[in-house]
């Protein structure tokens, strides 16, 4: 750290105080310390308690995974703490990513990465876990295979093969993504709620007043990111000879999400994910086609196939949204089958000690049935 001239931590958004404190104080002199981060305050918070104040802060980020070749894909860059000067020489440093570079600040970034991430994100979690509650793979289900399903089940599943830190720091550290996660539950299960009822025309009205305002006239003109020929290229399973039609639940509730949150997707597509733009190209596939947007109303009034695939898709939406507060529930300790709260003075009259929880449920396979 003493012989270094530029610095980037690449670590979890969860541990970066931890991390910062112990290695900060002893960087350069006139070093330029930056962050690889998908959640800005934390890691900035932590650089200017820990850092010496003779320390220049250049951060960034990649917005993409480590699967994805960089080039072309947006590149954060905030000048933080910093003469323009040291960042010149990160932008020379960084260029050999062959990246697009976006100068923001790391306010602004957060408030972004949560508008294009946290809710994209909790929308495939939540299908997971509705599969998952329910015993399917949807790739073996015929109602799941063709279309926007395909995409829906592919994204998931590259959704949970990543690290889990990266959508734990975007749902429970970036401040502006809560509101996002609270809105998204709270739509979905607005809609379902009216699914339920039968309730046709308010529904409709609900679902369409969303899409003129995200979907508006100024992009009425331009061609659709995603076709079918796409789309169909996705599939794990050889197509049905008929299409089951899908009320589409997901695909309402982020529409209904960013209009009640004022959020327009299109303006954010220079700082966009690979994931954000299939999502939003998905949820235009849906909303500019008013034939398929009206099969859909249709079928969410009218057909009872995907009810308790939504039921679960509902909870599962509602818990993301619960989440949020984890980190201010006490400190845990789990061993085995027992599940026992640790209390800072030690177990007394109002805190007795925990019973050992033993599960009902039969352990785990380990047959890979589980999704």
């Amino acid at each position: 750290m003493r012989a270094s001239d530029w610095i980037i931590y690449s670590v979890e958004a969860e541990v970066i105080g931890r991390v910062v404190a112990e290695y900060g104080p002893s960087t350069k002199v006139g070093a330029i310390v930056g962050g690889q981060t998908s959640c800005k305050a934390p890691e900035l918070a932590a650089f200017e308690k820990y850092l010496p104040g003779d320390v220049e802060i250049v951060s960034c980020h990649s917005l993409h995974g480590p699967a994805v070749d960089p080039t072309g894909q947006p590149l954060v860059v905030i000048q933080h703490r910093a003469s323009q000067k040291s960042v010149d020489l990160c932008v020379r440093i960084l260029s050999c990513l062959n990246s697009k570079m976006v100068f923001l600040s790391g306010e602004r970034h957060d408030r972004i990465t949560a508008d294009t991430q946290a809710v994209t994100h909790a929308a495939f979690l939540s299908m997971g876990t509705a599969w998952a509650a329910n015993q399917q793979f949807p790739w073996e289900i015929d109602r799941y295979i063709g279309g926007i399903e395909n995409v829906k089940i592919n994204i998931t599943l590259r959704i949970y093969a990543n690290k889990w830190h990266v959508y734990a720091g975007l749902a429970i550290l970036n401040p502006a993504a809560k509101q996002q996660i609270r809105q998204y539950a709270q739509s979905v299960t607005e809609l379902y709620k009216l699914m339920l009822g039968g309730h046709r025309e308010e529904l409709a009205n609900r679902i369409k007043t969303a899409g003129a305002a995200v979907f508006s006239n100024d992009t009425a003109h331009h061609n659709l990111l995603l076709g079918d020929d796409v789309l169909d290229k996705f599939s794990l399973s050889k197509a049905p000879k008929e299409r089951t039609p899908n009320n589409h639940l997901s695909l309402l509730g982020i529409v209904d999400c960013w209009w009640k949150l004022g959020i327009v997707p299109y303006d954010h597509m220079i700082c966009s994910t690979p994931l954000f733009r299939i999502w939003l190209g998905v949820t235009e596939y849906l909303f500019r086609d008013e034939a398929l947007l009206d099969e859909t109303i249709k079928t969410a009034i009218e057909d009872n196939t995907f009810r308790s695939d939504d039921l679960e898709f509902t909870f599962a939406a509602r818990t993301r949204k619960a989440l949020e507060g984890q980190l201010a529930t006490p400190p845990r300790t789990t061993t085995t089958n027992q599940d026992i709260y640790n209390y800072a003075d030690g177990p007394d009259a109002a805190h007795p000690p925990a019973k050992p929880y033993t599960s009902p449920f039969p352990p785990r396979t380990g047959t890979g049935t589980e999704v």
